[in-house]
């Protein structure tokens, strides 16, 4: 009962963690700094919401009025940026930062009052939200305001406005005040920490990457070709009997094939880190798109005399990239194959799971160790023999995952050693 109840929370979370993450947009199609504005935008919104009400209650009508105009501002900021693919104006954010905040603050007890915990917030939104190049001047612009405001209340405090009295009202307005500072620095590390962490995570994956690439290409790349090289020496040499022959050639093609295998997926992680995301999600019908990929690995199976099925309705259609969705399927299928045993099973099926596809391929081979499951996503997973001693390069499942999560869906899978593997991958579903 307990493992249940801990799978609907989970599953709980990440339909939360999906929803946020379509409302502030996707990375492949915003900035950071869009994205860290979309969140702002949101929360105060809410936060507006609450205000606007409380603050009328209170009889704070200047208040009131300045926090519904940041409340609409922000919705029509974010509206034109998050769904009309028009960036936010950085410059007119500050300036009615600087409007509004001095409005409040001769309406709202000066320096008596909460104004003076905005102020910092607010600069760091525009701080988080503009070019760098804008930060000198916006820290100039906010802090002779700030000085100005005092200045002028220094020397005309008939100006400022006191609708609070001492004691509780102060109480209730730095209490009320206090969430907007707070939620706002914690929305921006938030953003500023997690990509960094991300960024150095890449970084360091692509160093170990590269250093994998020079390792593969220095020793399994060139030992298939000077097996070539000295086949074709002893060729020249005829030195070779016929029955030498079959064996050595059956050997070579082999180690050709595996080879070849290497080079694709080298090839295909390569550009992919070059060229960066570059989907191109068009509505395909899957049995179309799929039927000659899994009739090509059939093939490949049936050396192995593995026997191969596949169960894809006709009429199902999903929102896909054809090419990746091909490779990382073509990819799970090879692997199937390297890790199934002579006269083994392997299928693959899709069906219809709420409003997505899911796409799986099982096999009955010697599955995945539990020390390596964890690891079997990333670029520097150590690479595992086959049951006819194939070898990888460790890229392949790291090419699904990626390839898959550009068209907006993820990959899973569930693997008993000695029993077998499943591996599910989930795409949109074209919703009639």
């Amino acid at each position: 009962m307990q493992k249940i109840n801990f799978s609907i929370l989970n599953d709980h979370f990440s339909k939360n963690k999906a929803f946020w993450a379509e409302l502030i947009g996707s990375p492949l199609k915003f900035s950071l700094e869009s994205r860290i504005f979309h969140s702002i935008s949101i929360s105060l919104i809410a936060l507006a919401c609450v205000y606007v009400p409380y603050n009328i209650y209170a009889h704070l009508y200047v208040a009131a009025v300045s926090t519904f105009l940041i409340g609409l501002f922000f919705l029509q900021q974010y509206y034109y940026s998050r769904f009309r693919g028009k960036a936010h104006n950085s410059a007119l954010f500050g300036l009615v930062g600087v409007l509004l905040l001095g409005v409040n603050y001769f309406s709202n007890s000066g320096i008596n009052g909460s104004t003076d915990l905005i102020w910092p917030a607010y600069l760091l939104l525009v701080f988080a939200i503009s070019p760098y190049r804008q930060h000198i001047k916006w820290l100039i612009v906010y802090l002779l305001c700030f000085l100005i405001l005092h200045i002028i209340e220094y020397y005309y405090p008939s100006l400022v406005k006191y609708p609070f009295t001492e004691g509780r009202g102060q109480f209730i307005d730095r209490i009320t005040a206090f969430p907007i500072p707070v939620v706002t620095i914690y929305i921006v590390i938030k953003f500023m920490r997690r990509s960094y962490d991300k960024e150095r995570k890449a970084t360091e994956e692509k160093t170990i990457a590269i250093q994998t690439l020079m390792s593969i290409i220095s020793h399994d790349m060139r030992t298939p070709l000077m097996n070539v090289q000295s086949y074709l020496a002893l060729l020249n040499a005829g030195v070779l009997e016929p029955e030498d022959r079959l064996v050595l050639e059956k050997a070579l093609l082999k180690s050709t094939n595996n080879t070849m295998e290497m080079l694709s997926n080298l090839l295909h992680w390569s550009k992919s880190q070059m060229e960066g995301p570059n989907v191109n999600l068009v509505v395909v019908n899957l049995f179309t798109t799929l039927q000659g990929t899994i009739e090509m690995e059939r093939i490949h199976a049936l050396k192995k005399d593995i026997s191969l099925n596949y169960y894809i309705p006709h009429e199902l259609e999903v929102i896909a990239d054809v090419n990746m969705l091909q490779l990382v399927v073509r990819n799970l299928i090879s692997n199937a194959v390297k890790f199934t045993p002579y006269g083994g099973q392997i299928t693959t099926e899709a069906e219809v799971i709420s409003d997505e596809c899911k796409i799986t391929v099982s096999d009955n081979g010697k599955g995945i160790p539990l020390d390596k499951q964890e690891k079997i996503f990333s670029i520097n997973s150590e690479p595992e023999y086959g049951t006819d001693n194939e070898r990888g390069v460790g890229l392949g499942l790291a090419l699904c995952k990626e390839f898959i999560e550009r068209q907006g869906g993820r990959i899973r899978f569930e693997s008993n050693p000695g029993v077998g593997s499943r591996f599910s991958i989930f795409i949109k579903l074209l919703i009639v």
